[in-house]
């Protein structure tokens, strides 16, 4: 990824790529992914809570300056564990995509990342795999906005930050039924993760909402799964005040190219009609009126009831439009496991090369 990987060292032993068909496990394959930035002292204690579930683990060292990846190295001696150097820094989500090329790599069935800074319970990583496994979903993503008590305990403004995030997450991303889209606890099937296009999504702190868009254009099903961060001495290098007009401008960017994809290039339906009229006629209705307000005042007369009307109307029609629009996407949240259809077909065709051999 980014030609940055280092070198390997750890004890998890390789998985033979080849030793079965992608999507024929019994028992998948389960690896975790933990980028590591500043987290010298709290990474080891993230890697001790991982239980026996799990297969592979992967600590990426995103050019720490503390070394990070050094102090698992040194201290660590669990063999499933895999260090793995990056030579620069490229952010969260250039390390997250590095652990994921590793994890494909070495044959993992389902990829769970967790953050090296202990705000995450590795215990609750069933939960995460458990709707994958069972082909309920594609992806996972923790929430934790479901629990009212565990509210009380994060930060005022990190609680806002992430509330206004999550609106403009819907938007952008189309999973309207999902919220804090900015938590970095997710687990993701390989076949999805395999498909994904890692090079393009964002690197950095936008990384998990850029993912989200990703995956909303393949049709991934994301299912949001309820969980409590841990709040203690570890420093957030994220500040919502450095990121919001960074994350507007990338969320309206993802949002116009969403619509386009799936309303205009990919498919057209009445809701690519609707959004069009709509925008049409309130754009139309409202330049109508201010054009008329400024010529009633320059001329110091009222401005007629019909000519109001002419200007209304079209606003109101173009709101229900609109409106009909957003219900209409919201309606089309993806339902259907992608992973389980091209397990299907891989399936199938390795049944035929078999057969053929």
């Amino acid at each position: 990824m980014n030609g940055a990987d280092a070198g390997f060292r750890g004890g998890s032993a390789q998985v033979a790529k080849d030793a079965k068909p992608h999507g024929v496990s019994v028992s998948p394959t389960i690896a975790v992914v933990i980028p590591a930035f500043r987290v010298a002292n709290l990474v080891l204690g993230v890697v001790r809570e991982i239980g026996p579930e799990v297969q592979l683990i992967y600590v990426v060292d995103d050019a720490c300056p503390e070394g990070s990846g050094s102090v698992v190295q040194a201290q660590c001696s669990d063999p499933r564990v895999t260090v793995i150097n990056r030579a620069s820094n490229g952010g969260v989500g250039a390390a997250v995509m590095t652990g994921y090329s590793a994890a494909l790599r070495d044959g993992a069935d389902i990829i769970v990342k967790l953050d090296g800074d202990g705000q995450m319970d590795a215990r609750l990583i069933a939960d995460f795999v458990g709707p994958i496994a069972n082909g309920q979903a594609d992806y996972t993503k923790g929430n934790r906005f479901y629990n009212l008590e565990g509210l009380e305990r994060m930060p005022r403004v990190r609680l806002l930050g992430n509330a206004a995030l999550s609106l403009m997450s819907k938007v952008s991303s189309g999973y309207w039924d999902i919220f804090d889209p900015t938590n970095g606890y997710t687990a993701v099937h390989a076949n999805i993760a395999r498909d994904l296009p890692l090079a393009k999504i964002s690197s950095r702190y936008f990384f998990e909402t850029d993912l989200l868009f990703r995956l909303n254009l393949m049709r991934a099903v994301v299912w949001d799964v309820p969980m409590q961060a841990r709040y203690a001495d570890e420093v957030s290098n994220l500040h919502i005040s450095h990121i919001a007009g960074e994350f507007l401008m990338k969320h309206l960017r993802n949002t116009f190219k969403r619509i386009f994809y799936n309303y205009y290039l990919r498919d057209v339906s009445i809701a690519s009609l609707e959004l069009v009229l709509g925008l049409v006629l309130v754009m139309g209705g409202s330049a109508h009126g201010i054009f008329h307000w400024v010529q009633s005042a320059s001329l110091g007369i009222t401005t007629p009831a019909g000519t109001v009307m002419l200007a209304t109307l079209p606003i109101l029609v173009g709101l229900q439009l609109l409106l009909a629009f957003v219900n209409y996407d919201i309606g089309t949240v993806p339902r259907r496991p992608l992973h389980v259809t091209m397990n299907a077909v891989r399936r199938s065709d390795w049944r035929k090369d078999r057969d053929a051999s």
